[in-house]
Formats: structure tokens, sequence, C-alpha cells
């Protein structure tokens, strides 16, 4: 059983682009991000992954599944892992200052971290970090035309201070079953739901706003339908609260 006091390993694993087309505007002004860390090896997972899909399907909410790879040595290799994402989990837990890495642990705006399967310490936690500083103060929209996908971030509304951040996309599988054969979660379909399959930075916010083209070439993958941008405060080894975000089907 893995559980809140794990200790942490590392390896990596990182996938390929290729093209495709379609879509929409995103919603804009979502009032969360949500980060599951979770691993296809940890027995205390699926219920987080479900409740990741539950998620998913509030559209007030930008849910996000991180595979991590720290536990591929129990015996079963996690087929969606990426070690960029054991090393985002980590960055958290330096910038909070504690050891807290586990799985399945939820990161809520950049702040506030909670057990991936507690969905009421999910929602409040989600409460308090819109009460505090610039949480999702910046509005953003995205847009797919032909083959580039298209960005733009405000600035802040009135009464917010938010001046500076990294703007980063995600490109996304909604729901991606996967049967396990080895180690804790052995014999069990899991669905995995909005999982990460490329992501990179687009670009820097200064505080004004800024418009990016990206081609979908490079985002885009086998298996992914959907994309979501991000701003957020700090940088990729030091994040902070998440400043504003939007999500965009790509069917």
């Amino acid at each position: 059983m893995m559980g809140y006091e794990d200790i942490l390993k590392w390896s990596g694993a990182l996938g390929v682009a290729t093209v495709m087309v379609v879509t929409a505007p995103a919603k804009a002004d979502p009032r969360a991000v949500v980060e599951l860390f979770t691993s296809q090896g940890c027995s205390s997972c699926p219920p987080a992954d479900k409740i990741l899909g539950e998620l998913a399907k509030d559209p007030s909410i930008v849910a996000l599944s991180m595979p991590i790879d720290y536990w591929d040595y129990l015996g079963w290799k996690d087929t969606l892992a990426d070690s960029r994402f054991s090393a985002r989990q980590k960055a958290y837990s330096h910038v909070r200052g504690d050891r807290d890495v586990y799985t399945p642990q939820v990161i809520v705006n950049g702040e506030t971290h909670v057990i991936g399967s507690d969905r009421a310490g999910i929602e409040n936690a989600i409460h308090a970090t819109r009460k505090s500083g610039d949480v999702m103060s910046v509005p953003i929209s995205m847009t797919v035309s032909g083959k580039q996908l298209n960005v733009s971030v405000s600035g802040p509304r009135a009464n917010h201070t938010a001046s500076h951040g990294e703007v980063w996309i995600c490109a996304l599988s909604k729901a991606v079953p996967i049967a396990i054969g080895r180690g804790e979660n052995r014999g069990r379909e899991i669905i995995y739901h909005n999982v990460v399959r490329n992501w990179l930075k687009v670009g820097d916010w200064t505080g004004a706003p800024g418009n990016w083209s990206v081609p979908m070439e490079n985002i885009a993958r086998d298996g992914v339908d959907a994309a979501v941008v991000y701003l957020q405060d700090g940088t990729r080894d030091r994040p902070g609260p998440m400043l504003g975000a939007a999500y965009t089907s790509l069917h």
C-alpha cells in the first residue's frame, strides 16, 4: 500500500509529437487547476483516479493527471509516467518547505496539497486558495485554427496585482484505460482521465495582455484529444500559485 509518508525515487520517460486538427474556443475563467500525481503501481490511487474523472466533468475545474515514475521499481512500470511530473511534484514540496511527496497527491491551484482520494478536502482547498492573493485572477482563452493553437492571456482583473508568470500548454488524453498486469493493482483495468501526454512552455507573461501561437505538431501525439493552457507564478523549478487557465477539446 502506498501512502502519505512513502519515500521518493527517480527515473524517466517522455513522448513524441504528431499533428492534430480541429476545434472551438475554450471556456475561460475556471476556479481551480487540480493536479493529481498518481501511479499505476499504487494501490491507494484508483479512488483518486476516479475522483479526478468526476472533477474533469466540471467545467469550472481544470483537472490534470500527472503520472509519476518513482514506483516503477515495485514490479510494474507505469505506462503513462513521465519523470518531469515526478520532478514537478518534488518542486512543489521544495517550495512549501516540507517532504510531503506521496501518491495519490493533489495540488490545488499550485498552493495546497491534499490526499487525492479526499473529495471534500479537494473542494475545501479550492475554496481556501480562491481567498488568497492572485490565484486564478487572470483571464485566459484558447482556440485552435487549422494547425495552430492560439493562446490569449489578459491583464489581471481589478483589485489583483499579478504581474509575471510562465505560460504552459498540456496536451491531454481524456480517458486512457490501462490493464495492469503486475504490482499492487495487478489484474485491474483502470481508466486514467485528462492524462498529460506532452507539456511545454509557451512563453513568459509580464502582466500585460499577450498572445502566442503554437503549432499543433508541437503538442499533439496519438491519443491526444484535449489541451490545457495555464499561467503560473514562479518557474518550473519553483512553481507558485496558478494565475489562470483554460481548457479546450480537440475533437
